[in-house]
């Protein structure tokens, strides 16, 4: 009889901890955890508050604008390598962990402000303007888009940047019904996301086929392929 409870008392223990595992997958598939990162080329406010932690640490000496370049990708990288993790010079949630940022879900926030229209508009534009070019060229046209929905001398709305008048010489080439490339579709999503390697620009031009004085006359931020980019 001793030898039955026991069976019984083991069988719903066993029982008790499956439940509990089932519950914890159930629990986990509703909530699914969020990978958050900043890296090279995002400009949001988070990275704004990577930063400012840097900087109060003694690794970062920049200024705080929120744009992740070179030099907060070097701060983070020696920030990683003083701490024994992987110094990859990405910030992703271990780094937050040790810097005291609480990570914000910056792709979901960037990109709901976009609809899939303005995605596919994007991607098209991209696929036009930069094909051929670097993956992170073809992001960057994107971002300049994107870019100058939010400056005074643009529209403001995405649609209303790309077919602004001379804006875009594929609108007149045609290149602008061409397919579009996968490529072009992933730079747009990277672009809605936050990822500028143009460093900010508004004006981007091919030095080997324009010879508009205006566009010429640019400060140039970076240089991507045959692309430069401009403020």
């Amino acid at each position: 009889m001793k030898l039955k409870i026991g069976k019984l008392a083991f069988c719903a223990f066993i029982i008790f901890i499956l439940n509990l595992c089932a519950i914890s997958v159930v629990s986990n598939f509703k909530n699914p955890t969020v990978n958050v990162l900043s890296k090279q080329g995002d400009k949001t406010e988070e990275v704004k508050k990577i930063q400012t932690a840097l900087a109060d640490k003694g690794y970062y000496c920049g200024q705080v604008d929120g744009v992740f370049g070179d030099a907060t990708k070097e701060a983070v990288t020696n920030f990683q390598k003083d701490n024994n993790i992987t110094a990859d010079g990405i910030a992703g949630s271990k780094t937050l962990e040790l810097l005291g940022v609480t990570a914000s879900n910056n792709q979901n926030n960037q990109t709901s402000k976009y609809s899939d229209a303005d995605m596919s508009l994007l991607a098209r534009i991209i696929s036009a303007e930069a094909r051929g070019e670097p993956y992170s060229g073809q992001v960057a046209v994107g971002a300049v888009v994107l870019n100058r929905i939010g400056h005074p001398s643009f529209p403001d709305t995405l649609s209303g940047v790309i077919y602004q008048p001379g804006a875009f010489s594929c609108l007149t080439d045609g290149q602008i019904n061409e397919p579009v490339d996968e490529s072009a579709k992933r730079a747009a999503q990277d672009a809605m996301n936050g990822t500028d390697p143009s460093g900010g620009a508004i004006y981007y031009y091919n030095p080997e086929k324009t010879t508009n004085s205006f566009m010429l006359s640019r400060p140039v931020i970076t240089v991507i392929g045959k692309h430069k980019f401009c403020s």
